[in-house]
């Protein structure tokens, strides 16, 4: 599978890098002859995003080495690194070409458009919108970040070439120069393009939430476990696109031996992995007590205290111990809440306050995913 991945994504580059080679060819030719800087900064464009191409197969390929001692879990995440150069390359081009742009409407200079300029620029359209289609399709198969990225960028460059393409058409019949005013409107575009493809590769490195809809999968799936009475604190760790892993927190009856917990602990992480391609390597316990019927409405009683406080997301792994004399459990706060230590110190008082005689030992969550 990850070998297709690899030959899928590889395919589409050089496809995507021969197509935009052609094309920055021969609107720097035709951009050059007509002294058009909106052309040329049209062809820089194209360029740029058969650079970026290169980038991507050079990532997609060390991304696929193997994992070794030094690096256990793999490169994965070397594809985020390149994805980062990638957009300094289209940060850069864009500044360039809006220094250049800016240039000629300070000194403006003749421009010189033909018929064959339009219709070069006309088939420049059609296939960077084919390109897109072709790429972003390919990107959604494989789950390839780099790739989606790249087919959206051939849609916004054929609607920019559709601007050039228009100023031209406008000089031509009325004699009015509006192409270093368009060449700054592409280059502010292909800034804007830069800066978001930076800001995307720096959350992947920093780390982002799981998927929603991934998360809430993998619960579920957990829970379909016999004796499993819930999932929760689900933690996955990002090496790549497509290489996850990570631990999760199951709840089971206090009646379970270590025997069937190891059982129960085995079939998930087979079938998690099998159904999502994630490693779940840990997988922790909450016992939930099951001997005693007065431990449910402690637990009524607790959960009022604790939900009467807003931001209050989830309480859970919750276990009474009469003979020791603990109750313990876990809460998630919100994000939103600003002082999320001073909320917890709040509800831990309240619960200690009403049940003064046994040692309360409440966990705060981090709400790492839904």
């Amino acid at each position: 599978m990850k070998n297709e991945r690899e030959k899928i994504v590889i395919k589409t580059s050089i496809i995507s890098i021969i197509s935009n080679i052609i094309l920055a060819g021969f609107k720097a030719f035709i951009g050059l002859l007509a002294n058009s800087i909106a052309v040329i900064s049209d062809a820089v464009n194209n360029l740029s995003d058969a650079l970026s191409s290169i980038i991507t197969i050079v990532g997609t390929k060390l991304a696929g080495k193997a994992p070794n001692k030094k690096h256990p879990y793999g490169y994965g995440r070397i594809e985020y690194m390149t994805s980062m150069v990638v957009s300094a390359i289209v940060l850069y081009a864009g500044i360039t070409a809006l220094v250049e742009s800016i240039k000629k409407i300070i000194h403006p200079e003749e421009v010189d458009y033909t018929t064959i300029t339009l219709i070069i620029l006309v088939a420049g359209i059609i296939v960077k919108f084919a390109l897109g289609i072709y790429v972003k399709k390919k990107g959604k198969d494989v789950n390839s970040d780099s790739l989606v990225a790249s087919g959206s960028d051939a849609f916004n460059d054929a609607l920019l070439s559709i601007s050039v393409l228009a100023s031209a058409i406008i000089y031509m019949i009325f004699n009015i120069s509006l192409e270093a005013y368009v060449g700054v409107l592409l280059s502010i575009f292909i800034i804007k393009a830069g800066l978001e493809l930076i800001k995307e590769s720096i959350d992947n490195i920093l780390g982002m939430r799981i998927d929603s809809s991934l998360a809430k999968a993998i619960k579920k799936e957990i829970a379909k476990e016999k004796d499993v009475q819930g999932a929760y604190d689900l933690v996955l760790h990002d090496y790549g696109p497509d290489k996850y892993s990570g631990s999760v927190h199951i709840e089971v009856p206090d009646t379970l031996s270590a025997s069937d917990i190891d059982i129960i602990s085995r079939r998930i992480t087979k079938k998690i992995s099998e159904e999502y391609g994630v490693e779940l390597h840990t997988i922790g316990v909450y016992s939930v007590n099951t001997k005693d019927k007065k431990i449910n409405e402690t637990k009524k009683t607790i959960s009022k205290i604790v939900f009467a406080h807003k931001g209050i997301l989830q309480m859970h792994g919750f276990y009474y111990n009469e003979i020791d004399k603990m109750i313990s459990f876990d809460i998630i706060i919100d994000f939103k809440i600003q002082d999320r230590e001073k909320l917890y110190k709040e509800i831990y008082n309240e619960v200690q306050n009403k049940y003064k005689d046994y040692y309360i030992d409440i966990t705060l969550d981090i709400d790492i995913s839904d």
